[in-house]
């Protein structure tokens, strides 16, 4: 691997895993959720207070931070670790998923994509070069390369062309990411490649081969998948790449994070998570409980409801507030809420794979996760 990055696969129960991935900053025990801080913040919360609900690792958006307020300007200022004051590992994606779902201001082209920004309109091109730089400037221990993500239900030709596209990107951002290393004496920076194919079994297969063949990866991304494809489809993709990736690289997959998604696909060998459903859900009065899944505390129920959110759980909220008055704050649209749930949605998932981490190392993960899925999709409020 590269210098400073290793992974360890520990304990495994079937396909589940336990591992550890160090890095340079520290070291990741999987399966293992990464907050997602888009804009160099995770939603109304402190570094601090990630770290205190116990994440290892974050993830920030290489599109919004190029934008504003500039990868330059992040450089200057010591790099995204001192900028955001996060001490341990970050990982930055490509930027690729922004720029795609921007479908009507942008233009797909083999040298790149041509967007608009959202911001003020002004126009940009993004390069697999271009992305190597700003992710560079930015100074990530973990970088994506850049990809191209077809939509769910796309048809074969379109995601095979994605594929195609996809492998050419990577093989240029390798040698730009090579060079740049070659220039500076900045860290070195782990590249993940990002698996493509849609829901399309050979074309999956096809990718992770082709991958392989053009270069030896500290690990995996896994894209294209919850974009819309039924659940089945993705888990018999998520089966097949199992048995496609080696089994001595971490895998992530690349915005999952629902608890029930993030326990189905754990049982399918994926190691890492991000996904920005703990926080948005929190801004919208939404809490992920086991006793009775998904909550809404706008609910009448709650009014005078002395409980706590989840008597389950050790997070700020569960521990100092009840149902009542959380519901008092969602009915008054107090920010507060915002932060008390985001505080708890998170430690929710992160506790989570911590579970699952120690189900696995004690060879008990099956029947325990059959056991928790059951309880809290047939709890779902």
């Amino acid at each position: 691997m590269n210098d400073g990055f290793s992974f360890q696969v520990e304990a495994r129960t079937e396909a589940a895993r336990a591992g550890s991935f160090r890095t340079p900053r520290g070291e990741v025990e999987t399966p293992g959720f990464m907050p997602v801080g888009t804009q160099g913040c995770v939603k109304t919360l402190t570094p601090h207070e990630v770290r205190e609900v116990g994440a290892a690792m974050v993830l920030a958006n290489t599109y919004h931070l190029y934008l504003r307020p500039g990868h330059e300007l992040i450089r200057e200022l010591g790099g995204l670790h001192a900028f955001m004051r996060w001490p341990g590992p970050i990982l930055t994606d490509s930027g690729g998923y922004q720029v795609f779902s921007l479908a009507e201001i942008n233009e797909i082209r083999d040298d790149g994509v041509l967007f608009q920004s959202h911001i003020d309109g002004s126009r940009h091109l993004f390069t697999p070069e271009r992305v190597m730089e700003i992710q560079r400037a930015l100074g990530a221990d973990v970088v994506m390369a850049f990809d191209e993500c077809p939509p769910g239900g796309a048809d074969r030709t379109v995601a095979r062309e994605a594929n195609r596209r996809t492998l050419r990107w990577l093989e240029r951002c390798r040698d730009r990411l090579h060079e740049l290393e070659g220039e500076s004496p900045a860290p070195r920076q782990a590249l993940f490649p990002v698996l493509q194919g849609n829901v399309y079994v050979d074309l999956r297969r096809d990718h992770v081969r082709e991958t392989l063949g053009v270069g030896d990866w500290v690990g995996f991304g896994i894209g294209g998948l919850s974009v819309g494809e039924p659940k089945p489809a993705m888990w018999e993709t998520l089966e097949l790449l199992n048995r496609e990736i080696p089994w001595e690289r971490p895998r992530y997959l690349m915005g999952v994070g629902y608890p029930d998604d993030l326990l189905e696909a754990v049982a399918r060998g994926c190691d890492l998570f991000d996904c920005v459903a703990p926080t948005r859900n929190a801004r919208h009065g939404t809490a992920w409980t086991l006793s009775e899944g998904q909550v809404n505390l706008k609910a009448a129920r709650f009014k005078r409801s002395p409980l706590p959110l989840d008597p389950d759980c050790d997070c700020l909220a569960c521990r100092h507030f009840d149902r009542a008055y959380l519901r008092h704050l969602a009915v008054a649209g107090e920010i507060l809420l915002d932060r008390l749930l985001s505080l708890h949605n998170l430690r929710f998932l992160l506790r989570l794979a911590q579970e699952a981490r120690s189900r696995i190392r004690d060879g008990s993960f099956p029947s325990w996760s059959r056991d928790w899925l059951e309880r809290y999709r047939g709890n779902r409020g």
